[in-house]
């Protein structure tokens, strides 16, 4: 695939690139971003099915893509991390009603437009994404992480990319260092040293961003850190002997912090996902489905029309 233009159709190029897209961030975005002023059959709020949906028909209109898959969060408070550190994600005010509702139906909207969804109560919809792109690359095929979540960076490997949508900014493996000041195998270790406070995940007290970077920058790894720790007040760095006491006291939660800040890769698959492949849209179902969501015709049409566009 062209290096200027990942994410696009490119003749053989796109039918040998799976797309994997991180849907409950879309789904959130568009919650927040699109005006409650649509409600279903039912009475309910769609707001967000409704931006998910117009994101769903630019994305596609854009790659054209032959393997599309969506990854959705159905783990919210029953992820294996949260059996291995109870207060991951706790922070988080729990999904109200009407928000899960919508997460339902944009899942059945991709389901009826033919696009593989991923969705497991066990796994987070990262892991999933991890795991395709494992299935993918096995296949031969080259992976487009469609998602503005710095924590994916993990995932890239050579001739895959990251595409922030929204954004329309595109990276590879070799830049994510340039971007995020740390290479694409040590984003979980910085995760581990600095934690992640959206996610409830503690790190090291007193280890910033900054300080984090230059130690993996100097050692490579957490492991080779933590193995050294007795070099860490020899180094000119402000605070350097600080932060060795940190690192010694702390040992364990950097640990327990990468482990929750990784990405697993051998999350399960459903039966025939075969690389993302799109299957033959449900016309009808779809057509009941944006009925009973009250999807106007114009958008409608073109959701007909996007799950049909195939390279």
């Amino acid at each position: 695939m062209p290096r200027s233009t990942p994410g696009l159709a490119a003749g053989d190029h796109a039918a040998q690139t799976v797309h994997l897209v991180d849907s409950s961030l879309y789904v959130f975005r568009a919650w927040h971003g699109t005006p409650i002023d649509s409600s279903d059959v039912d009475g309910w709020p769609v707001n967000a099915v409704h931006g998910f949906a117009r994101f769903l028909c630019e994305l596609i209109e854009r790659t054209r893509a032959p393997r599309l898959a969506l990854a959705f969060d159905e783990a919210l408070d029953s992820c294996f991390r949260n059996a291995i550190y109870p207060a991951y994600k706790a922070n988080r005010e729990p999904a109200p009603e009407e928000l899960k509702r919508q997460f339902a139906h944009c899942k059945a909207l991709g389901e009826a437009m033919g696009l593989p969804v991923l969705a497991h109560s066990d796994f987070e919809a990262d892991d999933l994404i991890g795991t395709a792109a494992m299935s993918a690359r096995r296949a031969g095929h080259a992976v487009v992480i469609v998602s503005a979540d710095k924590d994916m960076a993990q995932l890239l490997d050579e001739g895959d990319w990251q595409w922030d949508f929204a954004r329309n900014e595109r990276w590879d493996c070799a830049g994510v260092k340039p971007r995020f000041g740390i290479h694409a195998h040590q984003v979980a270790d910085y995760l581990g040293l600095t934690g992640d406070a959206s996610d409830n995940i503690p790190g090291v007290p007193g280890i910033g961003p900054k300080t984090a970077a230059t130690l993996l920058g100097l050692y490579g790894s957490m492991d080779a850190l933590l193995a050294k720790l007795d070099e860490v007040p020899l180094l000119k760095l402000r605070g350097a002997a600080q932060h060795a006491a940190r690192l010694r006291e702390h040992r364990e939660a950097a640990l327990l912090s990468r482990r929750l800040a990784t990405i697993v890769c051998d999350a399960p698959l459903p039966d025939g996902f075969d690389a993302a492949q799109r299957r033959t849209a449900d016309a009808d179902g779809l057509d009941r489905l944006c009925e009973r969501l009250r999807i106007g015709p114009m958008t409608r049409r073109r959701l007909q029309d996007a799950s049909r566009l195939i390279a």
